[in-house]
């Protein structure tokens, strides 16, 4: 799995840098999150806008992720594509996650 990880004010943006997030990428995508927000700001976005498709692998990987980061700090979605975003609302993740539209929309909310 490849991430990028920057610090933007008190919040920590992760890009998935592949178009999958699927059974075979699943395990080191946890792994790779793990290591890339042991630390940091409360707020994590992962930004999904190079991901075209996600399996429910890949979905309980993100969610294990979320689950991860404690109580006190938060993972949101950005630049979810068209099939990745239909994922999420059929499965009713959009409950459960803050999505928007584009890195730009989410950077531009304040976590409270």
């Amino acid at each position: 799995m490849s991430l990028t990880s920057t610090v933007a004010g008190d919040t920590r943006v992760i890009t998935v840098n592949m178009e999958r997030i699927d059974a075979a990428m699943a395990i080191q995508f946890k792994e790779d999150m793990r290591n890339e927000t042991e630390a940091g700001p409360d707020r994590v976005i992962l930004d999904l806008s190079q991901v075209t498709f996600i399996d429910s692998s890949g979905l309980g990987a993100i969610v294990a992720s979320m689950k991860q980061l404690g109580g006190n700090r938060r993972l949101d979605l950005a630049g979810l594509t068209p099939v990745v975003d239909k994922v999420f609302r059929l499965t009713r993740m959009d409950t459960v996650f803050n999505l928007f539209a584009t890195l730009d929309d989410a950077l531009a909310v304040h976590p409270n």
